[in-house]
């Protein structure tokens, strides 16, 4: 799910525009990477919106924005990033679009990360980007993506994923997730999080987890676990299995399994093995702890299970992503 942390650079920010370009992903790109957010000590993107054809940029809702930036923007872009395109729009072929297409591919070959939100999948298979890899878009449409790109592997019930370079989210809020995803990968925990922090949404979803869950149980109709899920995060140091977990919430210890999958969409023991792994990056990130201290501090006990944890998450080790990313200096002699 990961791409290797701190691989390339995220400085040009880059979004093409479609006609009938979805205005709730297209602000998500705005959002994350259009703002100046240097006051809260954040780096700052060189961010442009380009029309991706000689079609106006129309919105499904009537209205036409006007974009200065032309595709050439895209030849020096670190990351071009896809929003979603309504079905009413123009045709998302070699034939309507095939200077943006190019353009997607060149990026792609020199390593520059392309990423799409949704149905901007649907560009970057139009592009032949999906071929042999893993991808998603939102679980409405993907059976459609399947069909149309048989060669694409297609994930049908993840939030995003990271194929490095090409990354792609499912609907809506997961194109928040991505973003997020993009710039942890690149510039390290603190810059996501406080970028997540302005704008007052959950730091991480991890792109394993299901893109919708089921509705609560009946019994369980007028309760949340929220309040369980913030204590669980004030305690990962505690050993946590599901009967201690279920106690606490006043279910048996089957119900209890049931219902978390149910309102979280993943097992209690993967979220908290998620959980201690963001843990133990902050830590990595913001201290000198040693990498046994910070397994103990976060619950995994050992360096060798946090290392085996954080290999499977971050594709990365505990040792090579405080290299990358750490925020304090390092300890004379090390």
């Amino acid at each position: 799910m990961a791409g290797t942390p701190g691989a390339g650079k995220l400085e040009k920010v880059v979004v093409p525009l479609l006609p009938y370009v979805e205005t709730f992903e297209l602000g998500v790109a705005c959002e994350v990477f259009g703002f100046d957010r240097s006051d809260d000590g954040l780096p700052t993107y060189d961010f442009h919106l380009v029309a991706a054809s000689s079609e106006p940029v129309r919105t499904r809702f009537g209205y036409t924005i006007d974009v200065p930036g032309t595709l050439d923007l895209l030849d020096e872009a670190d990351l071009i990033l896809v929003p979603a395109v309504s079905s009413d729009g123009p045709p998302l072929d070699e034939e309507s679009l095939g200077p943006l297409l190019a353009k997607l591919r060149a990026a792609v070959d020199r390593g520059a990360r392309v990423a799409s939100m949704c149905t901007g999948a649907f560009v970057l298979g139009a592009a032949g980007l999906l071929d042999g890899r893993r991808c998603t878009t939102h679980w409405m449409h993907a059976e459609r993506l399947a069909r149309m790109y048989p060669a694409a592997q297609v994930d049908r019930d993840v939030l995003y994923v990271d194929d490095h370079p090409v990354l792609t989210a499912a609907g809506t809020a997961a194109g928040i997730d991505l973003c997020l995803h993009i710039v942890r990968t690149v510039q390290g925990s603190h810059v996501a999080n406080t970028i997540a922090r302005r704008m007052v949404v959950p730091p991480h979803r991890d792109g394993g987890q299901a893109q919708y869950v089921a509705m609560p149980l009946p019994e369980c109709k007028d309760e949340s676990l929220a309040p369980l899920l913030d204590w669980m995060s004030a305690h990962l140091d505690q050993d946590l299995p599901v009967a201690v977990l279920a106690q606490k919430a006043h279910m048996s210890p089957r119900t209890f399994a049931r219902r978390f999958v149910a309102e979280v969409g993943v097992t209690p023991g993967r979220w908290l093995r998620d959980q201690r792994v963001l843990a133990a990056q902050r830590l990595l990130e913001e201290t000198d702890l040693p990498v046994d201290v910070v397994a103990d501090r976060v619950g995994f006990g050992t360096a060798a299970v946090l290392r085996q944890h954080f290999l499977r998450l971050r594709q990365t080790t505990p040792q090579a992503y405080r290299r990358t990313f750490r925020r304090v200096p390092e300890p004379a002699g090390v």
